[in-house]
């Protein structure tokens, strides 16, 4: 398989009241193409950090990264902009939509930017509406974003972000303002996505979402000190308590 993403050393450091909080350290990390990563630790402990730091969303104080081959630290801000429109998808738990915008023309907007799309704008729309077809979503497209509810909204954020086809997906605590009936739903259509083939970075704080990942790291005070093998999920019952038991373990002699 195929490296989508590396870092070499990565640090993060903020300066705080004239004090220095190194909040990464030193991370060595490498995710392969159509992996579902999940990253976990105690609050504080760097792991949105991390997401935001490889994505290109903050800039790291040092170290590497590459993505997709190349190292984010050698572009430019509208370059590193360039290749996070094209080439990722974001997925938060507060669901960033624009207000003034329906839900479908929210899902189709970073295609509308995006340089690498030279289609017509009704081709744009008819790949939107595919897209909230496949989420079973397809019945909200011209509702304002308050006329909907939290997991049609995060659906829909899945929708914006596989619209410019991403090598890969960052998703910060996707399921963490959900109930467990929508979070359920939600993680089903991320599964679903990865087993397309499209690479998934997931930080959460729920071991039930974490259970359905491939591999799970566990960072605590800017390090990573742990790192579970988990397979793909095979979404049978028996499968899933067996995975959500055998992480519990590991989470408890790890700390969590």
């Amino acid at each position: 398989m195929n490296t989508v993403l590396q870092t070499k050393g990565l640090c993060k450091t903020y300066i705080v009241n004239k004090r220095q909080n190194n909040v990464l350290k030193n991370i060595d990390l490498s995710v392969e193409e159509g992996e579902m990563l999940a990253v976990m630790g105690p609050s504080g402990s760097g792991k949105s950090t991390l997401l935001y730091c490889v994505s290109g969303m903050d800039r790291a104080t040092s170290g590497e990264v590459t993505f997709n081959g190349k190292s984010t630290a050698k572009l430019k801000d509208k370059e590193l902009a360039r290749l996070r429109l094209d080439e990722m998808g974001f997925i938060f738990q507060q669901m960033y939509m624009m207000k003034n915008l329906s839900v479908l023309d929210n899902i189709i907007l970073p295609a509308l930017k995006s340089k690498k799309n030279n289609e017509e704008r009704r081709q744009t729309v008819e790949r939107g509406r595919a897209l909230m077809h496949r989420l079973g979503i397809d019945d909200v497209g011209g509702n304002d974003i308050n006329e909907v509810s939290g997991g049609q909204l995060q659906r829909a954020c899945i929708c914006r972000s596989m619209i410019n086809s991403p090598k890969m997906i960052f998703a910060d605590e996707p399921t963490g303002a959900l109930n467990r009936s929508s979070s359920d739903e939600v993680m089903n259509e991320l599964l679903s996505l990865n087993r397309d083939g499209t690479t998934i970075m997931c930080v959460t704080h729920d071991p039930k979402v974490a259970a359905k990942c491939s591999r799970v790291l566990y960072i605590v005070d800017g390090r990573i000190a742990g790192e579970k093998e988990m397979g793909h999920f095979d979404s049978s019952v028996n499968n899933l308590r067996d995975r959500e038991r055998s992480l519990n373990n590991w989470l408890m002699e790890q700390g969590w």
